[in-house]
């Protein structure tokens, strides 16, 4: 039988079910928010999306980031947690959940463009909602290298991304790395995604669910160019 077939009355295929809260996790221009739309629609799940497009002071970080790092970076915190609340507190929540963002990884971004003052607030504000949020039952962590990511992000055209820099998506990059290095709050599965692109091809899609729906481990690797 087509492990992509079977599934239950709701329609989650049953060996996914152990997963009620999936983070798709990795960079900007990685395809995070384009894979937990597939994987949503095939378990029938509920989608929960960052909203980028919200956040009134993206646009103006992106051409000045020393002035806006603070409030761009506070807006997407609240964001986040009003999201994991409301999605906490539904009956939905009964259903699966995939979504595009961790909010474990929220500090993140702020070590990367907060001054010292500014990074001491923030942690301070950061830890009095960190022990509100849910805990995922599975994070999948999208890897890609800088080149490829910043002729992603060209590629899809996004005005408000224009300014980003290949400098800024190897840091980007290399913080993601040292950062789910030592992530232990959730099982993790590391995909590398330089040479597939699960979110699009049918093939690499399928991959991925029977490398999900045979993880045992707390952390694995899953890399097809090995």
């Amino acid at each position: 039988m087509n492990p992509l077939s079977s599934a239950n009355p709701a329609g989650t295929p049953e060996n996914l079910l152990r997963w009620r809260h999936i983070v798709i996790e990795g960079p900007i221009g990685v395809g995070k928010t384009s894979l937990a739309r597939r994987l949503a629609s095939h378990t029938n799940g509920r989608l929960l999306l960052e909203q980028p497009e919200v956040n009134p002071f993206l646009e103006r970080f992106y051409r000045d980031a020393e002035r806006w790092a603070l409030p761009t970076q506070l807006s997407f915190l609240f964001q986040r947690l009003d999201q994991l609340r409301e999605m906490s507190q539904s009956p939905q929540f009964e259903q699966m959940v995939v979504a595009d963002f961790l909010f474990d990884k929220d500090p993140l971004f702020a070590e990367l463009t907060l001054d010292d003052e500014e990074l001491a607030l923030y942690r301070k504000i950061f830890a009095g909602l960190h022990a509100h949020t849910p805990v995922p039952d599975l994070v999948i962590y999208l890897q890609a290298p800088a080149e490829s990511l910043i002729e992603r992000v060209q590629r899809r055209g996004h005005e408000f991304e224009a300014p980003i820099t290949e400098d800024y998506l190897n840091r980007l990059s290399d913080a993601y790395s040292r950062f789910f290095h030592h992530y232990d709050s959730s099982p993790l599965l590391i995909v590398n995604t330089q040479r597939m692109n699960p979110s699009e091809r049918d093939e690499d899609f399928a991959l991925l669910i029977r490398q999900i729906q045979t993880m045992r481990g707390r952390r694995e690797f899953f890399n097809t160019a090995i």
